[in-house]
């Protein structure tokens, strides 16, 4: 079960004279779907680069159940702890769908045989037939590459979901489906979920709300 926690984060980009994240503290429970919502440039995507592990912030904490992520190995972060799920989907066009969700199993170290079964496993999970597992991202819709993107995702054995705009690319039927899967992801198998979304939508059918503005953020609610 994971838990990220933010205490009084800032950041500021480089030849910039003003601070993407100001004093930002919150906390991201195991379990639940948590929504972080607010125009263009407020800070939510630095927000999410920092819980990835891509920046390091200027002043406060990341927390990861406890430890500070200051003392931790970001890469190993990366690979075992937090897993990124992106509006463009991002998946390597030249893999098959089975193959993308094995590269980062396969990254880890996992023999060849048991991450083909692992990811078949998970791609029925996502409702990907098995007939589409050998095909190219591009020979498939919208929704099937995001669902294809959340199985990769899993595939690592990350205990937190950090979602950029996962639904932005998608009709309303696929915006429903995506989150159900995350919805279904935290509530039944205990996942830590965080969206970044414009869609208000997304965020009201999330447990929790964030708010930010000028790269400060407030609860919602």
């Amino acid at each position: 079960m994971s838990e990220l926690k933010v205490e009084n984060v800032s950041y500021r980009y480089k030849n910039s004279s003003r601070k993407a994240l100001s004093e930002v503290s919150c906390a991201f429970q195991a379990g639940t779907v948590t929504s972080v919502v607010g125009p263009s440039g407020s800070g939510k995507t630095t927000l999410l680069s920092i819980l990835a592990g891509l920046d390091r912030p200027e002043e406060g904490k990341v927390l990861l159940n406890g430890q500070d992520l200051a003392g931790k190995d970001l890469d190993a972060y990366r690979r075992e702890d937090v897993s990124v799920i992106f509006q463009a989907f991002q998946l390597f066009p030249l893999l098959t769908v089975i193959e993308n969700v094995c590269y980062p199993m396969e990254l880890n170290g996992i023999a060849k045989a048991e991450a083909q079964k692992r990811a078949r496993v998970l791609l029925a999970r996502m409702d990907i037939s098995e007939e589409k597992w050998k095909r190219y991202p591009a020979n498939l819709s919208g929704g099937e590459q995001q669902r294809v993107a959340i199985a990769r995702s899993l595939a690592t054995g990350a205990g937190i979901l950090l979602a950029d705009e996962p639904t932005g690319n998608l009709d309303g039927q696929n915006t429903t489906n995506v989150m159900e899967i995350l919805t279904r992801l935290a509530h039944e198998d205990g996942y830590c979920v965080i969206i970044v979304t414009h869609d208000p939508a997304i965020a009201e059918a999330s447990d929790y709300v964030y708010r930010m503005a000028d790269g400060v953020l407030a609860k919602a609610g």
